[in-house]
């Protein structure tokens, strides 16, 4: 198999540039791809002339590999992890691709994780080019959120595409000016977002697209069960708290952003439009009988477990089986109470969430078993997961609109 285009290991190339591969129609036709790796050289010779990037080494990377049906390689999620911006390759063909999803996904996590430590809240390192140009009815929400001004880059860009404008002679000025328009972005936006390393996936199919999946609900609901600042126990310091449930940080002070806001952050790159709130507020809704309205994620503290409205609310999400509501019980790893205090606290975890522990009866993160911002984010994708599975078992199916129909005869050749 044709490996990347990119640099070697340990290097940290300025741009990842994802795209769908198109096919060929005949095994004699010519490389339909070849005009990717195209824009791609021309990218990397002009981001070599506008950096001090050494001899020898290339600017981006560009898989040349994973036509469908191969596997994700650890080259590709090395420079995923490593690369300073992401330029995926707007297409319609696109949109539908699994692998392209995932690609996103993988580098949105670092995006997001930047931004639970202290990044600015809205800065991104994704910068969208047009091969084609797609309709936003034709986008997942995580690109029409981007709103990014493709006629910066020209009109005739804008109208054409990376494509269009390769095809069309007369625009071939048009070509070279969005070309060297989006290296310059590229190594803009490089230097002002800096991005940490991100984590190198290796098991590919295991992960969530950003562009969601067949049959993918559109909502998902974050509730979160907290102390605030005035209803502290005794002996709980305030520092992971704030005046609303839902403002509890607990990996203060690594993280800067509450728990729940990182939390949808996340629910976010995988294309669900996120609803969130505190659970005493949200009860009555998550917790109604009948089929499930959206898969859900309670964020718990276990300290809301010593007071007798804590543990009635967990009692009642415990008590009647609503699986596609995951459960998830934050613990700093250096927020360890007294011994006497910590026992209490993990024994009453324990029995209350009893219930959970069986298969089939929902998602439940290991008591203090998560203990830091990635443990918290490799957990919730196990979480989002099984609320979602579990949501379509139980969710309510309706019947096509219309009188019902009668099955069609099933006639023989021989019965005329």
């Amino acid at each position: 198999m044709q490996g990347g285009t990119g640099r070697a290991r340990g290097g940290n190339p300025y741009f990842f540039l994802s795209y769908a591969h198109t096919p060929r129609n005949d095994a004699g036709d010519a490389d339909p791809n070849a005009w990717v790796k195209k824009l791609y050289d021309g990218l990397c010779e002009h981001i070599m002339q506008l950096t001090d990037l050494p001899p020898g080494t290339k600017a981006g990377f560009l898989d040349q590999g994973m036509a469908v049906g191969t596997r994700w390689t650890d080259e590709l999620s090395e420079n995923l992890a490593r690369c300073k911006v992401f330029v995926p390759l707007y297409s319609p063909r696109y949109f539908i691709s699994e692998q392209c999803g995932r690609e996103w996904w993988a580098f949105s996590q670092r995006q997001a994780n930047k931004r639970a430590r202290g990044g600015a809240a809205w800065e991104s390192a994704i910068i969208p080019a047009l091969w084609v140009p797609v309709e936003p009815a034709q986008m997942p929400q995580v690109s029409r959120d981007l709103q990014f001004n493709h006629a910066t880059f020209g009109q005739d860009y804008a109208e054409e595409g990376f494509y269009g404008l390769t095809k069309l002679r007369y625009l071939r000025d048009e070509y070279e000016r969005a070309v060297y328009r989006l290296a310059k972005q590229i190594v803009k936006i490089a230097k002002e977002t800096e991005l940490d390393e991100g984590q190198v996936y290796t098991e590919y199919e295991s992960l969530p697209s950003a562009f969601g999946r067949t049959g993918h609900p559109p909502e998902f609901d974050i509730s979160v069960l907290a102390h605030t600042r005035s209803d502290l126990p005794a002996g709980r310091k305030p520092d992971y708290y704030g005046d609303r449930p839902r403002d509890w940080n607990p990996y203060h002070p690594v993280s800067a952003l509450s728990l729940g806001d990182h939390a949808a952050n996340l629910v976010r790159t995988m294309d669900y439009k996120v609803n969130i709130g505190d659970f005493e507020n949200d009860a009555e809704h998550m917790l109604r009988q009948g089929a499930p309205k959206a898969p859900g994620l309670l964020l718990l503290d276990r300290w809301t477990l010593d007071s007798d409205q804590g543990r009635r609310l967990v009692g009642k999400l415990c008590g009647d089986r609503r699986p596609w509501i995951s459960v998830m019980i934050p613990q700093a790893r250096d927020d360890i109470a007294p011994t006497e205090k910590e026992q209490e606290l993990r024994s009453l975890t324990a029995r209350t969430l009893a219930s959970r522990m069986p298969n089939g009866s929902g998602h439940c993160s290991p008591n203090g078993g998560v203990r830091d911002l990635d443990a918290f984010g490799n957990e919730l994708q196990k979480a989002v997961i099984s609320a979602v599975s579990y949501y379509w078992e139980n969710a309510r199916t309706y019947p096509p609109e219309g009188p019902p129909r009668k099955p069609p005869r099933l006639r023989g050749p021989d019965l005329g």
